[in-house]
């Protein structure tokens, strides 16, 4: 035992030591090619071309690089996109329906797609336009407001300079995660929020916390990004953001009649695993679509995300085995869906090995997220949104900083230093949670004087299916 030790822990040392082949790799992991970039930001600047003769005694002006679209990026990004939708519609929408009660799958359902929807009409509104013009570090501006000005000549930059996208691709990609990050949040409240009170929460979130997190962290002149954050694909402004709205929403609206006294069981770990199953196939537009290319890039980030989530749903299980008896069909959808939480922000910056030891922690601090942490808060965080996305993408935001080292096989340059980029994603973890929780607090807030949070007792106990929808997810 203690020789098959010696040789595996061998193993992942020679692994975590190789470097990343990859073609055209980024030569240092500068935040502009860590996240999203702007879709007018400007390109970076070309070296000088060199010259197949002796320069004249003159130099004559560097041409300028005619900029590109190529086809198989095109293509690639729509895909990207519907496998995004995928994700959200249906995967999370039956992967958190099969965690709640009979009575309430509808409403959950009706919850995920509406939210989506209504988020994607506020995109094109004036969402992208703050969240990626260049404005002041912590927003946009509203120069394309309902999308004014662009058209099909426009374009979007990629992390080449000479090659770009169709600028509608880029709003189009960028709209499926502002759909998805908001109908996260609804995990947390399940079964006892007002319909109503979740679309004009969802509202508010989106408009004072969403934006300006993506601005800071992907826009031009965004505050995190100028400071050297990395976050390839959105662990602070997808899954620290929601997890923490989450978290404040099961505080704001409270814990379910009931809770802790009846049996709260999911109705349907089927459809759990399959919603699970569709979030991970997803999960490849989500992360290497945030590429923006079809490169060899993008396929680290497609490697990295199928390690992580293999590794965390194996370290889940081991655990919940290890510590409460038994490895469950739960454990192992929530392990997967940890994992692709936690390579989220690195996928497109570590090495396989790194992704690895990422999936790994991810699937036991997360598991302790849902069970110890959940308990020490005391909250009725209905689905696990923030043990799972929140703690989870805490977890991704600070082991990108660790191993995007290149001694570790990430692709930063050679002299990357690990302690000061774990400052500053500790930095931008900080400023997420901070921000979103101000804003969810008061959002909640103001709702709930407007309108209301909760539906009344008798309605929660009947179920929300029947009560908010008048209908029923299955006839008996």
């Amino acid at each position: 035992m203690k020789r098959f030790l010696s040789i595996l822990c061998a193993t992942l040392a020679i692994g975590l030591a190789a470097p990343v082949m990859a073609e055209d790799p980024p030569a240092a992991p500068v935040a502009a090619e860590a996240a999203a970039p702007a879709a007018d930001a400007p390109a970076a600047p070309e070296a000088a071309p060199v010259a197949a003769e002796a320069a004249p005694a003159e130099a004559a002006p560097a041409e300028e690089v005619k900029a590109e679209v190529h086809k198989g990026d095109v293509a690639w990004m729509l895909v990207s996109t519907v496998i995004v939708l995928f994700m959200a519609l249906p995967g999370l929408a039956l992967f958190y329906g099969g965690m709640v009660r009979a009575k309430n799958m509808l409403s959950v359902l009706m919850q995920v797609m509406v939210v989506f929807s209504l988020i994607g009409v506020l995109w094109v509104i004036y969402g992208y336009s703050l969240a990626f013009t260049e404005g002041t570090p912590f927003i946009g501006s509203l120069d394309k407001l309902f999308l004014s000005g662009v058209s099909v000549e426009s374009l979007a930059d990629t992390f080449s300079p000479a090659v770009k996208l169709p600028e509608y691709v880029f709003i189009m990609f960028q709209l499926t995660f502002a759909g998805i990050t908001a109908a996260l949040i609804v995990g947390s409240f399940a079964e006892r929020a007002k319909f109503s009170a979740v679309l004009l929460f969802s509202v508010l979130w989106f408009t004072f916390s969403y934006i300006p997190i993506a601005h800071m962290v992907w826009g031009a002149g965004g505050y995190l990004l100028g400071h050297g954050a990395l976050d390839f694909a959105g662990g602070t402004v997808v899954h620290i953001n929601a997890g923490v709205a989450g978290l404040v929403g099961a505080y704001m609206v409270g814990k379910r009649i009931g809770y802790g006294k009846e049996s709260m069981a999911p109705h349907s770990l089927v459809l759990t695993m399959v919603g699970a199953s569709m979030l991970w196939v997803g999960w490849f537009g989500f992360n290497a679509g945030s590429n923006l290319e079809a490169n060899a890039n993008t396929a680290l980030a497609a490697i990295n995300t199928m390690i992580a989530a293999a590794a965390a749903t194996v370290a889940w299980i081991a655990a919940e085995a290890i510590f409460k008896g038994k490895p469950s069909m739960l454990g192992a959808a929530s392990g997967s869906i940890a994992g692709l939480v936690a390579i989220t922000p690195a996928c497109g910056t570590v090495g396989p090995m790194g992704a690895l030891v990422i999936g790994l922690l991810a699937g036991v601090i997360c598991l302790w997220g849902v069970n110890g942490l959940k308990h020490m808060l005391g909250a009725d965080d209905s689905l696990d949104v923030f043990g799972v996305h929140g703690v989870g993408g805490i977890v991704g935001a600070i082991l990108t900083g660790v191993f995007t080292a290149p001694s570790l096989g990430g692709t930063g340059a050679e002299d990357f230093a690990m302690g000061a980029q774990v400052g500053i994603q500790a930095m931008s973890v900080v400023i997420t949670i901070v921000w979103s929780g101000v804003v969810s607090f008061i959002a909640y807030k103001l709702v709930d004087i407007f309108i209301g949070l909760r539906v009344p007792e008798d309605e929660e106990r009947e179920g929300l299916d029947v009560t908010a929808h008048g209908e029923t997810a299955y006839r008996l």
